[in-house]
């Protein structure tokens, strides 16, 4: 057995202390201003955003949940529509287009981007179809040029949920200003984390900016004058001081997130039994075969792409393989997490739309099969030449 040392999914201290002096002097200039709520901050960072992003707006809203909800409520998606989406994703994106009475449509994943896959979508649009909600999962952008075309053919809404790939790239082009509507959180845990919950809404769409704007504040425009039913959806302004902060480190951390899947890619796959995915099987049915040799397929990005590695997610193939894996890397000190156990179509909420398991076979196989890695930007070298040597030791029993 070999020497280990403790190796964590994820450390939120070691990225904020470097920047502790920032954090406390905007701290006591929101404290001194007795501005709290929206205000001068809110309008800043919302302005930085815009711009990072190359959207034409930036809409500070209070998760990265109320940002889906809020997108959904401003285009008028309610009962008796039907919004598609991803099986093989967080709950979030379901769980909004259920809560403004829509039904969620689910649909079946790529095996190697872990993205919708477009053929299942166009099979599951109905005359009911009003929206297309892709996720760009684990920081990697879904193919959005055929999002949008059969979003035109069909005069559907294209909303993206890049919760986990703000900065993320399709084509040259930031994703989640593609769409009518782009979602982002600032959960602690995301590329860009604030110290508590915080989202952001991005469109182009100046008519559909000011419907959400509006919505943001319980529908109330002017002061206590309601015209719609929105909700409380507000951005602190602790938490824009604290994101206008760590913004402008935000490249040096997607660097950093790049470097590090780079050296897992290029330690792992020296490993009998580990091979890299191939962009060119996306949206099969199957993964053209590469598990039938391999135990472990790691990550790729598409050459079009520009990743920001939010995780590191691996396939584990064989029954039982992924949790095995897990626990040998547990006992050895060795954090990581399973993004997602359960695809959405078998949860026990959606029980009632009538799915069964093998109605998505990607994603339920995904399921059992994904494993992410600590892939921080300040994870120190020896944690991830560590975290590859506790996996060559598992391959080699």
């Amino acid at each position: 057995m070999m020497d280990s040392m403790n190796v964590n999914l994820l450390d939120l201290k070691a990225q904020n202390a470097v920047l502790e002096p920032e954090l406390l002097e905007a701290f006591l200039r929101v404290l001194r201003s007795g501005h709290f709520i929206l205000g001068p901050e809110v309008d800043q960072f919302e302005r930085a955003l815009a711009e990072f992003t190359g959207a034409k707006h930036a809409l500070g809203v209070s998760s990265g949940t109320d940002a889906i909800l809020v997108a959904l409520m401003a285009l008028g998606i309610g009962p008796g529509d039907e919004v598609l989406c991803p099986s093989f994703t967080f709950f979030a994106t379901a769980g909004c287009i259920s809560r403004v009475g829509a039904k969620p449509v689910f649909v079946d994943s790529c095996p190697v981007c872990f993205n919708l896959d477009l053929r299942d979508a166009a099979r599951r649009i109905t005359p009911r179809t009003k929206a297309i909600l892709p996720v760009h999962l684990f920081g990697q952008s879904a193919e959005m040029d055929g999002i949008l075309d059969l979003a035109r053919q069909h005069g559907l809404h294209v909303i993206e949920d890049a919760a986990q790939a703000m900065g993320a790239t399709y084509r040259g082009k930031q994703v989640g200003s593609l769409g009518d509507f782009g979602t982002i959180s600032f959960f602690p845990t995301k590329n860009l984390g604030a110290l508590g919950d915080a989202g952001a809404v991005l469109t182009n769409d100046t008519a559909l900016f000011e419907r959400a704007r509006i919505l943001r504040m319980h529908g109330m425009e002017p002061k206590y004058y309601h015209q719609v039913v929105g909700g409380n959806f507000r951005l602190d302004a602790l938490q824009a001081a604290m994101l206008s902060v760590k913004l402008p480190h935000f490249d040096g951390y997607t660097a950093r997130r790049r470097h590090n899947a780079a050296l897992y890619t290029e330690r792992l796959a020296k490993a009998p039994g580990v091979c890299v995915a191939k962009p060119q099987d996306c949206g099969c049915a199957q993964s053209a075969g590469v598990e039938q040799t391999a135990r472990i397929v790691l990550p790729v990005a598409y050459p079009h792409n520009g990743h920001i590695w939010n995780q590191y997610t691996m396939r584990v193939i064989g029954t039982g393989q992924r949790d095995a894996l897990r626990a040998h890397l547990s006992s050895r000190g060795v954090g990581s997490e399973i993004y997602y156990p359960l695809p959405l179509h078998e949860q026990a909420c959606f029980a009632g739309l009538g799915y069964k398991a093998d109605d998505f076979p990607v994603a339920h196989r995904l399921a059992g099969e994904v494993l992410s890695l600590p892939i921080y930007p300040e994870l120190p070298a020896d944690h991830l030449e560590q975290v590859c040597a506790v996996i060559a030791e598992f391959l080699a029993r």
